[in-house]
């Protein structure tokens, strides 16, 4: 997660709220997330996590997650900027895709 300030400038490094397991599943918690950017002081927030296999198409879960962390944020009037999948490339670059462009509704 990457605490963002009213104008989308940077508070703090990223803060890793959560770590996947070794059957690739991750358990995020959206509570998690926004203690972490409350501390940190956090009007806006962007959340990312990554696909070691590279694709990058997002799964029911991640879909699940993202809804839950729109939600919290708009309870607790932190604006959720986007959550990104990001993975390589192949080539020795990074690529990622924007659930905030695809993801219908999307109005933070």
């Amino acid at each position: 997660m990457l605490p963002l300030d009213a104008n989308g400038g940077v508070l703090a490094e990223p803060i890793t709220v959560s770590v996947g397991h070794s059957d690739g599943t991750v358990g995020v918690d959206a509570g998690a997330v926004f203690r972490a950017a409350l501390k940190a002081g956090a009007e806006e927030v962007v959340v990312a996590h990554n696909h070691p296999g590279g694709d990058l198409t997002p799964s029911k879960a991640d879909l699940q997650t993202t809804a839950k962390l729109r939600e919290a944020a708009k309870l607790l009037g932190v604006k959720l900027l986007d959550h990104l999948i990001v993975s390589s490339d192949g080539k020795g670059g990074v690529s990622f895709v924007s659930l905030a462009e695809i993801t219908d509704g999307w109005t933070e």
